[in-house]
């Protein structure tokens, strides 16, 4: 069997040449990382855990209309996607003040906000990712207005999707990110949803208790990284309690660990 040729790797993901033109086969790692990468880690099973719980949502948002590049998942740590042209946009949907929000506007973390916010941040490491506003992806062509607007439309719905889904199993989304990427036909191209959705790039809390269920938890040595992960999968029909990985109470990990 030849080689599979490797396309990019990125922090979390490695992709390589897919059976078929126009498609590539996405590996989910179980490295992590925090602030542009200044913090490294492992987080045990993660990369599992996060190409079952992408291929759950993107099968759901499939179901509603909502294009995306997932085709299927083949094996614990692959996925089958749509090769697209990625845009350089980072899409951040936020309802719950946290993270950057938080620090860069001193507002107490866990404050609802009146409104959904969307922000972009243009995708480069080397930058940091820097926020930007509509006028710099107007005036350096990484979008259209049309794909722009299709972009907004589509995170909200994604959101409000998204939103529900969690909240029928406890969890309250507090914010998470997007990547979209152009799809071509002849001269023309469509926008879809791309990358992940998983506890990697949302903030998901417990709704009873505000737990952190996500990569917050690494970011901030919280411990019961893993477990956080695995509690995402098991409360969404994923995992049951006596799989693989076992599901353990994140306060008496922690204790146990002396976090």
């Amino acid at each position: 069997m030849s080689r599979r040729r490797q396309i990019y790797e990125g922090k979390a993901k490695i992709l390589y040449e897919g059976p078929e033109p126009g498609t590539l086969i996405q590996y989910f790692k179980d490295d992590a990382t925090a602030f542009n990468a200044q913090k490294r880690g492992t987080i045990s099973g993660k990369g599992v855990i996060n190409n079952r719980i992408s291929e759950h949502v993107f099968t759901a948002l499939a179901s509603i209309g909502v294009p995306t590049h997932f085709i299927r998942r083949l094996n614990m740590r692959e996925q089958l996607i749509r090769q697209v042209e990625i845009i350089p946009i980072e899409v951040v949907v936020r309802n719950v003040a946290a993270g950057s929000l938080s620090k860069r506007l001193g507002i107490e973390e866990g404050t609802q906000l009146p409104r959904t916010i969307i922000e972009y941040y243009y995708k480069d490491d080397a930058l940091g990712d820097p926020m930007i506003a509509d006028e710099h992806i107007a005036c350096f062509g990484w979008a259209t207005q049309d794909e722009m607007n299709d972009i907004a439309d589509m995170a909200i719905r994604v959101n409000d999707f998204l939103s529900g889904m969690f909240a029928a199993i406890g969890i309250r989304l507090i914010d998470f990110k997007l990547e979209f990427g152009r799809v071509w036909d002849g001269d023309y191209s469509r926008v879809i949803l791309a990358d992940e959705i998983s506890p990697d790039g949302c903030r998901l809390w417990d709704m009873k208790t505000n737990q952190k269920l996500d990569k917050d938890r690494f970011r901030q040595d919280l411990g019961g990284v893993e477990e956080a992960y695995q509690e995402v999968a098991r409360r969404l029909g994923l995992l049951q309690p006596d799989d693989e990985f076992a599901v353990l109470d994140l306060d008496t990990h922690r204790k146990k660990r002396g976090k």
